[in-house]
C-alpha cells in the first residue's frame, strides 16, 4: 500500500504517474496532484511518464487539456517523456494507470525498495482491486471526463495519506 513511502522527513516527496505514451491518463494525473499537493500544502512534487517511447516530446492530447481545463488546470505546457531506470530511484512514489504499466515498471524493479514504490493509482480507492484506469485515446470525450472523475479520486486519496 506504499505506507512505508509515506512518511518522508526533510525531504521533499517525489511522485510519479505513468501510463503507456503520457499524452492523456498521466498528464492529466500529474496535472491533478499537482492540485491537490498546493491544495494540502504538502511538501512535494509530481512528474509523469510513459512505458512507452511513442510521444516523446508531444505536449498532452487535446481531450485531456480540455478536461484539465474544465476543472480549472492547465496541463498545456506538459511534454511527453519514457520512463527511465533511473525514476526508480529518483522518485518515492511511482502510479501506474494499468497492469500493463505495472507489469513493465516492476520488471526493471532491481530491489524490493523499488519495488515497494510502484502501485496501480486506482487501487488507492479501490483497493487490492487492480481496476485499471481506461486509456481515453481512442475513443471520445467522456473517456477523459470519466478518467477525470477516477482520477481526481485517487489523487484526494494519496493527498490525504502523504498529509496524514
Amino acid at each position: 500500500m506504499l505506507v512505508q513511502n509515506l512518511n518522508k522527513t526533510n525531504n521533499t516527496m517525489k511522485i510519479l504517474m505513468v501510463c503507456l505514451g503520457n499524452i492523456c491518463r498521466s498528464p492529466m494525473a500529474e496535472g491533478i496532484m499537482r492540485a491537490k499537493i498546493e491544495k494540502y500544502h504538502i511538501d512535494a512534487t509530481v512528474d509523469s511518464c510513459g512505458t512507452a517511447a511513442y510521444h516523446v516530446g508531444d505536449r498532452p492530447d487535446p481531450r485531456a487539456i480540455q478536461t484539465l481545463k474544465k476543472h480549472d488546470l492547465d496541463i498545456s505546457h506538459l511534454h511527453g517523456r519514457q520512463f527511465e531506470m533511473e525514476d526508480l530511484e529518483r522518485f518515492d512514489l511511482i502510479y501506474t494507470m494499468d497492469e500493463s504499466n505495472y507489469r513493465n515498471i516492476m520488471n526493471l524493479a532491481k530491489t524490493k525498495t523499488e519495488e515497494s514504490k510502484v502501485a496501480m493509482i486506482l487501487n488507492t480507492i479501490y483497493p487490492n482491486e487492480n481496476i485499471p484506469v481506461p486509456d481515453p485515446y481512442y475513443g471520445g470525450q467522456n473517456g477523459f471526463d470519466q478518467n477525470y472523475e477516477l482520477l481526481d479520486l485517487a489523487c484526494e486519496e494519496i493527498a490525504k495519506r502523504i498529509k496524514n
